[in-house]
């Protein structure tokens, strides 16, 4: 009588479960950190050398948004402010506003030595994704979807994915992000009704022709 299995079947069938289980393994750690905040970031509260309030300078003060990050409605990239736009402030030569307090040094230092203060980066996207803050905030979508209430923030932290899944729900579905152009920057304005914001957002997208991309290429250039 033949035998139904060759002889090193044992050892093949250790080796496949072996694989299936490393495999199986792989796939559950990659889910694993792929949807927590380890992977999107969200949460994330780096300590600056400076730490600039949002809360104080624009909840409390009332700055706008562009006034330290100037060109984010004319340029593909966010900035953050220059040593001189903060020194306009809290310039200790001009005896400005808290000049010389301590937690200012690294301004001080700044202006001294030439050298920009050196930032933690809170928001980055990925080098093979391409997004355009420009384009964005001319279509009428406002810091708060992306950026959440900064000015509530004493510390700057990343309060969404920005994975693709994220950006592509967007993208399909664009109309709750829009808004009028001169309520872009105003973070605590919504409209008065859904209903309202739904009007609204189907006229502009079909005047201004809005048709946010969903292939690859949109944003993988």
């Amino acid at each position: 009588m033949s035998k139904v299995f060759p002889p090193h079947s044992r050892d093949y069938f250790r080796i496949a479960l072996f694989v299936a289980a490393g495999i199986g393994g792989l796939v559950i750690a990659a889910t694993a950190y792929y949807v927590t905040p380890a992977y999107t970031r969200v949460g994330y509260e780096p300590l600056q050398p400076i730490q600039f309030s949002h809360k104080l300078h624009v909840g409390g003060l009332g700055m706008e948004c562009l006034h330290c990050h100037n060109h984010v409605g004319d340029s593909p990239h966010a900035n953050i402010p220059s040593t001189q736009t903060c020194l306009n402030c809290h310039s200790a030569k001009l005896g400005n506003v808290a000049g010389q307090s301590r937690a200012l040094a690294p301004l001080r230092e700044a202006e001294a030595t030439g050298r920009a203060v050196e930032w933690a980066r809170v928001h980055k996207v990925p080098d093979y994704a391409y997004f355009n803050h420009a384009v964005h905030v001319k279509r009428g979508v406002s810091c708060v979807s992306c950026h959440g209430r900064i000015d509530q923030m004493d510390i700057v932290r990343h309060d969404q994915p920005l994975s693709m899944s994220w950006c592509l729900e967007c993208h399909r579905n664009p109309a709750p992000h829009l808004r009028p152009a001169d309520k872009v920057y105003d973070l605590d304005w919504s409209f008065e009704s859904d209903e309202e914001q739904q009007e609204f957002a189907r006229t502009l997208i079909r005047e201004a022709g809005i048709l946010p991309p969903q292939n690859c290429s949109g944003c993988h250039r």
